[in-house]
């Protein structure tokens, strides 16, 4: 059963950047290692209708360290990104790894 507020990475993708082979999508693909977290926790802050303060205030951080994150100037440690997603978006952190 699948959550329906839940989006895989591929949805992701192809909502933000469209589909396979198109200009916008190739370039994110062939810059791929660059991709990081941050413009998850950027684009669900914005669907959310929250400010970088709003949610830097939530989770007892800075807005500049929300912008960072979000920029790819910092990554955060995964303490938090569940701070974020859970405090502040209200949501479940959840990591896996496939081999």
């Amino acid at each position: 059963m699948r959550n329906k507020d839940l989006m895989s990475l591929e949805d992701f993708k192809e909502k933000n950047y469209g589909k396979r082979g198109t200009k916008l999508r190739e370039e994110l693909e062939s810059g791929y290692e660059n991709f990081k977290i941050g413009a998850l926790i950027h684009d669900t802050r914005i669907e959310m209708g929250m400010t970088q303060e709003q949610l830097a205030k939530k989770v007892g951080t800075s807005k500049s360290y929300i912008s960072k994150i979000e920029n790819n100037i910092k990554e955060a440690r995964i303490s938090t990104l569940q701070k974020i997603v859970e405090i502040g978006f209200g949501g479940r952190l959840e990591l896996s790894i496939k081999i």
